[in-house]
């Protein structure tokens, strides 16, 4: 959630992050017409008490007089008093609801953009940093990941649908073999980079959804469990940034690192192209996230070293990859930076996303409440940041069809091997 204050002392830049993302200004307008009526209400408000103040003094002063012209006047000052605190409790009723008709539109409003993000519309905006690696180059038609798994009985879709419903898989043999290895080998990797392992539940609740940005903007991507106020898991980040909700950190124990292991559960939009095939676009998969609580001042400084942790994943899997940061009609709706790892899919022969990390500055914090003394003492906003370290199935789908040989067989990356 974005700072309120902004709107009193910094409106126009409100105003160009959000033209950036490309989104109606006009909720703004309303938003800052409804605080200057706020502050009508509360000069109405204090005159009110001010009124009500000087009655009761004179009720006092009446009380203790104590004679028959005083009795009299002492009623007609009671009455006023009555239509007073009516008075008074209407105009707290009236800045009540306003301020919960802002605080609403407050939370589906996205976070501001950092400076250095690069202006566009969509995806084909955004930019190229730099390529690592070497594309494989292949003596014959490389297969697509969903070919190789059926053929090496790795990955069984018909029978992932059949229990559950399309977009669904189940990996068999040493298909599930790899997807532990991947699982083991990031977590243990993000441990070496300081990113102490948790194990988290796989529900969570409104409050949690709601601190990092899920609810309510995007209720409709969210698996909801039918009569209780619990929802599968969209993400890690979203139970490792809650832990620390509604709390106040000392400033010596940040920045904390985090790393967990999920299935993630989400309702993918979209109903046709080559990602309808395959594991590239799922309503369940498997990742491990890291997520980081900062101060202000470590917050740049922890951007760039997720972003390091990321990538080394992909160095040591010996695959090629590219990194991107997002233009503002492309960012996500908590982020104010984000910067994707594309890994190469030589079937598609092209690069797709397998890891994005975003720095979210204090909007998370504000939502969830997450404080931090700083030097002076003083109760601080956090900054939050997450990334993906990695998509496990598409870095499955990744190796496998990096390291396809011509009779459809695959190597395995070196690294994996000591877990198979």
């Amino acid at each position: 959630m974005i700072d309120l204050k902004l709107f009193q002392t910094n409106f126009a830049q409100i105003k160009d992050s959000y033209k950036k993302r490309n989104i109606d200004i006009g909720i703004l307008h309303t938003i800052k017409t409804k605080l200057s009526d706020i502050k009508q209400l509360q000069a109405k408000l204090e005159e009110q008490n001010g009124v009500m103040n000087k009655l009761a003094k004179q009720i006092g002063e009446l009380k203790r007089a104590s004679t028959p012209q005083s009795k009299d006047e002492l009623s007609k000052i009671s009455a006023q008093t009555g239509q007073i605190k009516q008075n008074i409790i209407s105009l707290k009723d009236e800045i009540n609801n306003a301020l919960s008709s802002i605080n609403e539109s407050l939370y589906s409003l996205p976070n501001l953009l950092s400076d250095d993000v690069p202006i566009g519309e969509s995806e084909d905006n955004n930019v190229v940093i730099k390529t690592y690696g070497n594309i494989p180059k292949f003596d014959f038609e490389p297969k697509a990941h969903y070919e190789l798994g059926e053929s090496n009985n790795i990955i069984d879709f018909k029978r992932g649908v059949k229990i559950a419903k399309s977009r669904f898989s189940a990996y068999g043999g040493d298909g599930a073999k790899i997807i532990n290895a991947l699982i083991r080998f990031f977590i243990e990797h993000n441990q070496k980079h300081g990113f102490n392992t948790w194990h988290i539940p796989f529900m969570v609740n409104e409050n949690a959804l709601l601190g990092t940005g899920q609810l309510p903007k995007f209720k409709d991507d969210l698996f909801k469990i039918e009569n209780e106020n619990l929802y599968l898991l969209p993400t890690a980040e979203v139970a490792l940034t809650n832990l620390y909700n509604d709390e106040i950190i000392k400033h010596e124990d940040l920045p904390i690192k985090m790393s967990a292991y999920s299935p993630c559960f989400r309702k993918e939009a979209g109903s046709g192209g080559v990602d309808t095939r395959g594991i590239i676009r799922q309503h369940q998969f498997d990742k491990v996230e890291i997520v980081a609580i900062t101060s202000q001042e470590q917050s740049d400084d922890m951007f760039e070293a997720m972003v390091e942790c990321a990538s080394s994943l992909l160095d040591e899997l010996g695959l090629a990859y590219q990194k991107v940061m997002l233009c503002s009609g492309d960012i996500g709706f908590s982020a104010n930076k984000t910067i994707d790892l594309e890994v190469w899919f030589p079937s598609q022969n092209c690069y797709r996303e397998i890891s994005s990390i975003s720095n979210t500055g204090d909007f998370q914090a504000r939502r969830a409440k997450i404080r931090y003394k700083n030097k002076d003492g003083k109760n601080t906003l956090a900054h939050t940041l997450n990334g993906s370290s990695l998509a496990v199935g598409r870095a499955f789908g990744a190796i496998i069809e990096n390291y396809q040989t011509q009779d459809g067989s695959i190597q395995i990356p070196k690294v994996l091997q000591k877990y198979l």
